[in-house]
Parts: structure tokens; sequence; C-alpha cells
């Protein structure tokens, strides 16, 4: 997502953390990207994973599932409640990606998803991953893919106006700009893949309750009050709604795999 002029741990902690419960569906929606990561890392048996960025649990709980040793860090306290309850045997912190609070070369396997740039830094942010690796380790980085694929860019472009941004973000569904960062950071890019799955929703309510809780929404509502945000959000997907209100918000991501 594009980045906020003040951003930090404490202020995304703050905004994710608002509608937590909404969120948590939010994230069960997202099943089908933790799945395919699982399935593309082979995550199994004694493996020790962490999450960077992960909310709710819910990849901590299928990855556990698998037999994972599990630790997570988030910087909402809102949402590693939700986790505690997910994933009660997991290992969980409240903190910065930019400074973890873990030992060198202690994880098999470290994911973010759609979390790594939200760092003030996210080079930074790489660097600590791969600090946390395991030597020959894997370290996962998922984004958006590209525009043209991407309903949920949509919705994106129609928060800009109420937030105060300090910039463009990079095209990191660009092949060789997501790499550049995982190098800059002292990774090896191993292989890249995309994935699209579709958000499904009955109606208004289910849509706005899902896409206001997102963090960078509720920034916006923030600075502009929830009505013209909501207008905004159901004037820019209003050409996914079905004729019985419904909607369907077809969105690809992108997944660069590296090694420590």
């Amino acid at each position: 997502m594009t980045s906020i002029a003040t951003s930090s741990a404490e202020m995304w902690g703050r905004m994710w953390g608002a509608m937590p419960d909404d969120w948590a569906v939010v994230e069960e929606l997202q099943l089908p990207t933790y799945e395919r990561a699982i399935r593309e890392l082979g995550i199994g048996f004694d493996q020790r994973v962490l999450d960077i960025g992960c909310g709710t649990g819910v990849f901590l709980r299928e990855a556990a599932a698998r037999g994972a040793r599990v630790v997570g860090l988030d910087a909402s306290e809102p949402l590693l409640a939700i986790a505690r309850e997910r994933v009660p045997r997991a290992d969980l912190h409240c903190g910065d990606m930019e400074s973890l609070p873990f030992g060198d070369e202690g994880f098999d396997v470290v994911c973010g998803f759609s979390s790594f740039f939200f760092a003030d830094d996210n080079t930074r942010a790489l660097r600590e991953a791969a600090r946390v690796t395991k030597p020959g380790g894997v370290v996962l980085a998922q984004v958006f893919g590209r525009p043209e694929h991407c309903t949920l860019d949509v919705m994106k472009h129609a928060l800009l106006p109420f937030l105060p941004i300090d910039g463009d973000e990079p095209p990191y569904w660009r092949f060789e700009v997501l790499e550049q960062v995982a190098r800059d950071a002292g990774l090896t890019p191993h292989e890249s893949f995309y994935a699209s799955w579709a958000y499904e929703f009955d109606g208004e309510e289910a849509l706005l309750c899902a896409m206001l809780s997102a963090g960078s929404s509720v920034a916006a509502v923030a600075q502009a009050g929830r009505e013209p945000v909501a207008a905004a959000i159901l004037e820019a997907l209003a050409p996914y709604r079905a004729r019985n209100g419904s909607y369907r918000l077809e969105n690809e991501w992108r997944y660069l795999v590296s090694r420590a």
C-alpha cells in the first residue's frame, strides 16, 4: 500500500487494530493465499516458521496444522488477541518488523503477507527477516500483483484523496523492483509466482465491513470521516456489483521467495 507520511509500527498497529473482528473475517477469506504459500514452500513438521504481520493468525493456524512450530509478530494487540484464540500454541509478539525481538538464524521460514511494505524502511524490514532466518532458509514476501488484475488496487486508489501520502508506491509487482529490495537486504531471490482468487460479499454491508477494517481505510476515515470514505469505496467497486447486490472482487498477488 502507499506509505503514509507519519507511518510507524505504533500508528499502523492502531489502524489495523481498530476493527479487529471485521478484519478477522477478511483474513479467513484470504485463506487461499496462505495455503498456496504453504504448498510452494513445503511447510511441514517441526519447521520453525515466523509470520511477520501475522494479524489474526490464519496463516499460523494453517502452518501449525501441518506440524510447524509457529511464531507470529504484529504491531496490533487487538489482532494478536484474536490470534491467541485461533492458535493457542503459537508464540506471539507485539512489535516492530524493523527491529525483530528474535535472535539470529532462528527460523526455517519467514513470511510477510502484504506486510513488509508498511515499514518505514522496506529494506531494513527485509534485512531483519534475513537476519533471523537460518542460512539457506526461506524468506517469502507477498505484494499486490499486476494492477490490471487487482480489484483491490481500484479501492486503494479510491482512498488516496483521503490520505496524507508522501509519494507513490514503487511498482513491486514488477520483477526487477521487488528483487532489488530483496538483494539490498542481503537476500538471494530464488523464485517468483502469482496467485489469484476472489473475495465474495453478500451485499454493501458485508463489503464495507471488510473494506473499512483495513488499516489504510481506517486512516482515511480518521482524516475525512466514515461517510465520504464509504461512498468512495462503493463508487469505486460498483462495477463489481452483481444484479443481486453481491460483490465479487478478483485479486492477484505476487510472491517472491528468497534464500537467506
